[in-house]
């Protein structure tokens, strides 16, 4: 069985704290991103040449929140995992405005 053949490997990873084991396994907010900008190159299909493709990446991008003032919405589940982050790593997170 996999997870047997794993097991050494995975009982490090038990290790952390719960916020940090939920920031390792949670994928759920790259793949959204990722689903968009598919989305909008599939919408344009060809791009004459590669500035073009950027620029398209770009807008997807920005597009996810155009306004700004849903800053702390995508942030604020961050919180406790940041914590958490810097209390396991103290001294190796560096400090931001955001």
């Amino acid at each position: 069985v996999l997870w047997e053949r794993a097991w050494a490997e995975f009982v490090p990873f038990l290790s952390f704290d719960v916020e940090i084991r939920k920031v390792i396994c949670s994928t759920n907010a790259i793949e959204s991103v990722n689903a968009r900008i598919r989305k909008a190159v599939r919408a344009l299909g060809h791009f004459p040449n590669e500035v073009a493709a950027m620029k398209c990446v770009y807008m997807a991008l920005m597009s996810l929140d155009p306004t700004g003032k849903g800053r702390k919405k995508w942030t604020m589940r961050w919180k406790a995992p940041l914590n958490t982050f810097q209390i396991a790593f103290d001294g190796r997170l560096t400090p931001t405005d955001h």
